[in-house]
């Protein structure tokens, strides 16, 4: 364990070093779901105001409802996540479990939000373009192409998200450790929605979703190093991630580009054949 490493240090050394691990200990949580905000603000911040800028240019139609939705209740989600990590932090046990009932509501409600907003946001393209310029019309046919198989990420996205969030639940009582590794997991698990919005970051899209699952990897490396350095082994919440992402990425990286998928997928978030 860590604490051997540190065996031949001073008495006034070994305080000051278990007390750094202590710390650590108690909010490494919390720092995660605080760097979990942060890669969302940097993702999402330019980007918004680029958009908001193209709409009011006239180059891209009005954001849909469903879309102001889905951004109250990631960011809701982002929210509970930071306040029910602080209240373990600082031992509010109770509140915490209380509170933890609107994470039941969210889950699902942010979920659905999602299924909703791709067809919403497809339409919405659709309409703009049907009055637009050939020009505008081509732009919207690639997009329409691109976001086909962007739909990939995003169901998969909303299906591993919902499954580790009930498993996190299903072990909030009788295994704290793996539930609160698995909330953070499931929080990760749609990250590349602002991983792929850095523009200062090499991309494989829309090529390839390959950096789409690459990524994703520095935002979980801080809770996995720590946990690898504390415990001397990789704790199951990892594994059971593992089981989850990589087969459903395999399926993803397959389907990508992929007749079968243009017109499967096309069909069902209502791009025209």
């Amino acid at each position: 364990m860590a604490t051997h490493a540190h065996q031949g240090l001073s008495d006034g050394e070994g305080r000051q070093v278990g007390s750094i691990i202590q710390f650590v200990d108690r909010w490494i949580y919390v720092m995660m779901a605080a760097y979990l905000i942060l890669i969302v603000l940097v993702g999402f911040i330019p980007d918004s105001l680029q958009k908001i800028a193209a709409v009011e240019a006239g180059q891209r139609p009005n954001f849909p409802l469903a879309m102001h939705v889905h951004a109250v209740l990631m960011g809701s989600w982002m929210l509970l996540l930071l306040t029910q990590t602080t209240l373990m932090a600082t031992g509010r046990r109770n509140f915490h479990m209380q509170l933890g009932v609107l994470g039941m509501i969210l889950a699902p409600a942010l979920v659905l939000a999602g299924v909703i907003l791709v067809p919403t946001n497809i339409r919405s393209f659709l309409d703009f373009a049907a009055a637009g310029s050939p020009e505008v019309q081509e732009q919207v046919g690639f997009f329409t192409h691109f976001m086909t198989n962007i739909a990939l990420i995003q169901f998969r996205a909303g299906f591993c998200f919902l499954l580790l969030v009930v498993l996190a639940l299903a072990n909030r009582k009788r295994d704290s450790g793996l539930h609160k590794r698995l909330i953070i997991l499931a929080t990760i698990v749609p990250m590349p929605a602002a991983f792929d919005r850095m523009t200062f970051l090499p991309h494989t899209l829309p090529d390839s979703p390959l950096t789409v699952d690459l990524w994703p990897l520095f935002a979980i490396a801080p809770m996995f190093l720590w946990d690898v350095y504390r415990q001397q082994t990789i704790h199951r919440a990892y594994w059971i991630y593992a089981s989850v992402m990589v087969p459903t990425g395999i399926a993803v990286n397959l389907l990508w580009n992929s007749d079968w998928w243009m017109r499967t997928g096309g069909g069902l978030i209502g791009v025209p054949s």
